[in-house]
């Protein structure tokens, strides 16, 4: 990254406290963890814990019994153990239900999950919507299961509560304007570090720079959830205000070591999608660009037809890109609290691009404006002396005049300047300067 963004060890080693303390929790769609997980954000940031009730109906879903786990493992006839959640909590397939007994290894490798690629690596599993049980293992750890004579016993000391509930953070920054942007991250993974713990970390720190700021335009709704039930249970819980909001971000795996990169709005000419890469251009960095699909997160979601909120991810090492992707290797050893640290440095240079943004709206909404009367024609138009009938459009050749139209004709509060630059792939400079003379005419006002 360029110099331009300042070293902060201070920062550096508070996030790296905070990923400690966080990494090991046993986080899920509900539970303990969760709660947990948010009372130590509390430390970074102000957010309010909600609890949803399990069993409500939010849309075609349902907010699922409370899950508990104490313990669980799996040991041989001697009575060691080989495999251990409290060693590693990926360990345990998430959602497990109770389970004692002794039974014969083929009666278990049905229950058993490892990684046939990364055979040091434990995968991570779940099982939300259905019950059913099982552990994740190393494919060293599966050889030996396969290899030990007798039967194996198995134990999971886990239950579920309905009458528990889901646990989410909310935290709403007021601005000046009533327009807001969400701020989005999901808490529901337990000891996964890029996927994503650094997402969770570092949207609490962005929170509290947004706190520092006394002057914002917009307001921003940060909320932490478990993924898909969290998003859906939010969504159908604060309805009318969701379907306000137009735009937003989705942060996750923000932590690792790879290049950055982000991934497209659904509206490919949405201005959140040109003010990324304006940033990253700023920043003299190589980025990846990944058109909006219908896979990964919480988008999917907040973009679907009742709300069509235009979300945007940055990423540093994007979910599914990397080989550790959902296995115990994406651990601390895996992640930096100094690429953490970049990432957030990224965010809040998209965000102070948003809010100084210009917004332009006409003073002539009626038809266009008469040229010649506001001395918009250039000095060597014919049309400057009277004469007509003389311009022919050129394909891809934006003069002066079709400039102008193109801003008349589209900016206004809701349709601004960069989604036109984004639109005719011009350079926003050229336009804006073309915009700030129309104010100067009295054409256009800021908003």
């Amino acid at each position: 990254m360029k110099n331009r963004i300042k070293e902060n060890p201070e920062l550096v080693d508070e996030i790296n406290k905070y990923l400690r303390r966080l990494f090991p929790i046993n986080r899920s769609l509900t539970g303990p963890g969760n709660r947990e997980t948010l009372n130590i954000l509390q430390e970074i940031a102000p957010l309010k814990i909600k609890e949803y009730p399990s069993g409500k109906s939010v849309y075609d879903w349902v907010i699922p019994d409370e899950w508990h786990v104490k313990n669980a493992w799996i040991k041989d006839k001697h009575g060691k153990k080989i495999v251990d959640f409290s060693l590693n909590n990926i360990h345990l397939v998430g959602y497990s239900e109770k389970v004692n007994n002794k039974i014969k290894f083929e009666e278990l490798k049905s229950h058993l999950y490892f990684n046939d690629k990364l055979h040091d690596a434990i995968p991570y599993r779940t099982s939300y919507y259905k019950r059913n049980w099982g552990f994740c293992v190393t494919k060293k750890q599966y050889d030996i299961l396969e290899k030990t004579k007798g039967l194996l016993e198995v134990f999971i000391d886990s239950e579920f509560d309905t009458q528990g509930s889901l646990s989410i953070g909310e935290l709403l920054i007021p601005g000046k304007l009533e327009e807001e942007i969400l701020i989005s991250t999901y808490i529901c993974h337990p000891s996964l570090a890029n996927d994503n713990l650094s997402g969770m970390l570092m949207t609490t720190f962005l929170a509290r720079e947004l706190l520092k700021k006394n002057n914002l335009k917009y307001s921003y709704r940060f909320i932490w959830i478990p993924e898909t039930i969290g998003a859906i249970a939010y969504c159908a819980m604060n309805e009318l205000q969701m379907k306000k909001i137009k735009s937003g971000f989705v942060v996750t795996t923000v932590g690792g070591p790879g290049c950055f990169s982000y991934k497209q709005c659904f509206d490919s000419n949405h201005p959140l999608n040109s003010v990324i890469e304006d940033v990253f251009k700023d920043e003299g960095l190589e980025y990846i660009k990944y058109p909006f699909d219908i896979h990964g997160s919480d988008e999917r979601q907040y973009s679907s037809q009742g709300f069509r909120i235009n979300i945007v991810s940055l990423f540093k090492d994007k979910y599914y890109e990397y080989p550790y992707y959902h296995t115990s290797l994406d651990n601390l050893d895996f992640i930096s609290a100094k690429f953490i640290k970049q990432s957030l440095d990224l965010y809040l240079k998209v965000i102070d691009k948003m809010e100084n943004e210009k917004i332009y709206r006409s003073r002539y909404n009626s038809c266009e404006v008469m040229f010649s009367k506001h001395n918009l024609y250039l000095e060597d138009d014919l049309a400057s002396l009277g004469i007509g009938g003389s311009y022919v459009n050129k394909s891809g050749d934006y003069s002066n005049l079709d400039l102008i139209l193109w801003i008349l004709f589209w900016v206004n509060e809701n349709s601004t300047l960069r989604s036109l630059s984004y639109y005719l792939n011009i350079d926003y400079i050229l336009l804006e300067n073309v915009a700030d003379m129309l104010v100067e005419k009295e054409i256009l006002e800021y908003a």
